[in-house]
């Protein structure tokens, strides 16, 4: 796309603008000029020029804009406006080693509120083969001291993330992960929802989206109990 005349496109900056600024009216131009992801964005030098900054401070901001995933460098182009990965910082972060109880604990209630949506998508995209997989992974399921089981609880509900067929849901409970020992450390010796895993498979056999909904609310109603 065209890249001519920055100046009239990008206001100068005074230079002792801190780079937050720069990122800023970085940001803005890319909204402006409505660039679209593989763009080639304008090289370094004449973007700190239209800025009236620094090179190093302009690297200062393209670096956190980079640490994003909004941009990228490529061989032979140069910079381009990359597909933005809206997971990757969180990623990065996700780790219960270095969050606070308050935040896992947010964390979790978010998982609850995803999974009591997952109705919708499950009855556009599940197949008889899902559902099999699905039945196989709560047949194999034994709780005779009515314990937490946790390898089945993250094979079950992951399984239902990948039928949602939808990417985003399926690496968010792969982040997830980390949080199913959060629950363990919480409820050490949960009740159970009067929905099973069984149940759960028995309504997406043969019952319907709202009685799915209604069943994931039985199903997962202990937690909901534990917020109250």
């Amino acid at each position: 796309m065209a890249t001519t005349d920055l100046s009239k496109d990008l206001a100068p900056i005074v230079s002792n603008t801190m780079a937050d600024m720069v990122e800023l009216r970085l940001r803005e131009y890319l909204k402006r000029k409505s660039f679209r992801p593989g763009d080639a964005l304008p090289k370094e030098l004449e973007l700190a020029e239209a800025l009236g900054v620094s090179r190093n401070v302009l690297r200062e901001a393209l670096s956190r804009l980079r640490m994003l995933g909004m941009i990228e460098t490529k061989k032979k182009r140069g910079m381009v406006l990359a597909r933005p990965d809206i997971l990757g910082t969180f990623e990065r972060v996700l780790d219960p080693l270095i969050i606070d109880n308050s935040t896992l604990q947010d964390i979790f209630e978010l998982r609850l509120v995803l999974e009591m949506g997952l109705a919708d998508l499950l009855y556009i995209r599940k197949t008889d083969r899902d559902i099999q997989e699905l039945e196989a992974i709560a047949k194999k399921e034994v709780n005779l001291d009515n314990s937490f089981r946790i390898k089945n609880e993250i094979a079950f509900h992951g399984k239902l993330y990948e039928m949602s067929g939808n990417d985003t849901l399926k690496r968010f409970q792969i982040m997830l992960l980390p949080i199913f020992d959060y629950v363990v450390s919480v409820e050490p010796n949960p009740t159970r929802g009067d929905v099973t895993h069984m149940d759960l498979v028995d309504i997406l056999k043969t019952g319907s989206k709202d009685d799915f909904k209604k069943g994931m609310e039985a199903h997962l109603k202990p937690h909901f109990d534990r917020l109250r």
